[in-house]
């Protein structure tokens, strides 16, 4: 069986991992990839927003099966050009990745499906946001429409901050068109938790909770980043919270968008707010985070390539999906500069060699040098730790950071901290 992934980063990384150890045995190609993908898979030089260049090339080589990673390709189509061809793809269509790629769609949809969620007002005119800062009490958080790369977030804890956050996004237009709308939104108070689930529009399977961290500084300090580590079993999201959010949250949001006529198939992600013990929703994305999944599927004991064949197929219902009783924890090392303009092409070393069983590196921003790799990205590398505690897994993954280098190196000391004060 041929299967292609799209996309370059370290979420690709950790699927092409865990889609290598399937028992099939797929021949497995990636495009782009990276300098650490290619060991598992042929990668292609097909950028993952060129859906015209995959589809030719999925057609020339009668690939069986397409897994997307990546959100833009799915905000620009391709799954619906896929399915047009009667080509087999996992993802979700344009119309309903739409919760990802327009977070004031995502609002009216959570809105109309009573799914609890921060209140919060869109504007498409500078002078009418601006207006309304004025009279909110901070924090409150400002919010880009549409896809950001995880940065389009800021939390403003003056007036100010608020006032500059607006102007940047519909003036200066930071994120280009993206920022062009906004959202301003009540701040909640709680711990955040990532509840991701498989779905194929009828049936919805949650993963383990996981728990991403955004700001690029040691406790939560600093501007946001695409994520600078995560953990997984998170303990926030306990059995009790992972059967409420399923029934109050992912199963209502995917029987909404089959109401709409654009059924949700693939990976549903839901960023969380727990405020006393209540789930409020900050966020859905229409695939599988980064870095959560380098921290979720090594505790997958399911085959990753049946789940996916089933959720294509319309028949999860017939699936089982277990767990390791194990603990993850992802730390991002990053270039100097990030989350701002980062230095690249600088030489990494101290990558391992051979797998180890208690650890593993995922390329996130690399390339192939001759026989060196270097840095291309602004998050360089994710380094997993495995353990029976996540104690034990923090641990497996600083020893691992601690023996890879490049110039101007930085990540977080303290992730997966905030669970051991529980």
């Amino acid at each position: 069986m041929k299967v292609l992934i799209v996309g370059g980063g370290g979420r690709e990384h950790a699927l092409t991992w865990k889609l290598a150890q399937s028992p099939r045995k797929p021949t497995l190609y990636c495009a782009p990839g990276n300098a650490g993908i290619e060991a598992l898979a042929t990668c292609v030089p097909i950028e993952a927003n060129d859906v015209a260049g995959l589809k030719a090339f999925v057609e020339r080589e009668r690939i069986d099966l397409t897994v997307v990673g990546p959100e833009a390709p799915l905000a620009l189509g391709i799954v619906d050009e896929f399915r047009r061809a009667k080509l087999k793809i996992f993802g979700p269509t344009k119309q309903a990745a739409r919760l990802e790629s327009s977070k004031i769609f995502s609002k009216e949809i959570m809105g109309r499906s009573k799914i609890p969620t921060p209140t919060a007002v869109h504007f498409d005119k500078e002078s009418e946001a601006l207006a309304y800062v004025e009279q909110q009490m901070m924090p409150v958080v400002i919010k880009a429409d549409g896809l950001a790369q995880g940065k389009g977030v800021v939390i403003a804890t003056t007036r100010d901050q608020a006032r500059s956050a607006v102007v940047d996004f519909m003036e200066k237009a930071v994120f280009g068109e993206a920022g062009k709308r906004i959202l301003i939104e009540q701040w909640l108070q709680g711990e955040e938790v990532t509840i991701m689930a498989f779905t194929d529009g009828r049936t919805v399977v949650p993963m383990l909770p996981a728990q991403d961290h955004k700001r690029v500084g040691d406790g939560d300090t600093g501007p946001n980043t695409g994520g600078m580590g995560a953990y997984c079993p998170a303990p926030v999201g306990t059995e009790a919270l992972r059967a409420l959010v399923t029934r109050d949250i992912l199963e209502p949001i995917v029987d909404a968008m089959s109401r709409l006529g654009t059924p949700f198939q693939g990976v549903i992600y839901a960023g969380l707010m727990v405020v006393n013990g209540a789930p409020f929703v900050l966020e859905f994305n229409a695939r599988m985070g980064d870095p959560e999944t380098q921290v979720v599927l090594p505790l997958l004991k399911t085959d990753l390539l049946d789940i996916i064949e089933a959720v294509v197929e319309h028949r999860l219902d017939q699936m089982t999906v277990e767990w390791h009783h194990d603990a993850a924890v992802c730390v991002v090392m990053a270039s100097e500069g990030y989350p701002g303009s980062y230095r690249q092409g600088c030489l990494i070393s101290g990558l391992p060699s051979a797998e180890s069983p208690s650890s593993m590196v995922f390329h996130a921003g690399t390339a192939r040098r001759g026989q060196e790799i270097i840095t291309v990205g602004g998050r360089v590398l994710g380094v997993v730790g495995l353990g029976a505690s996540l104690k034990d897994a923090q641990a497996e993954a600083y020893k691992r950071a601690a023996t890879i280098s490049f110039e101007g190196c930085h990540y977080r000391r303290d992730i997966a901290s905030r669970a051991f004060g529980r």
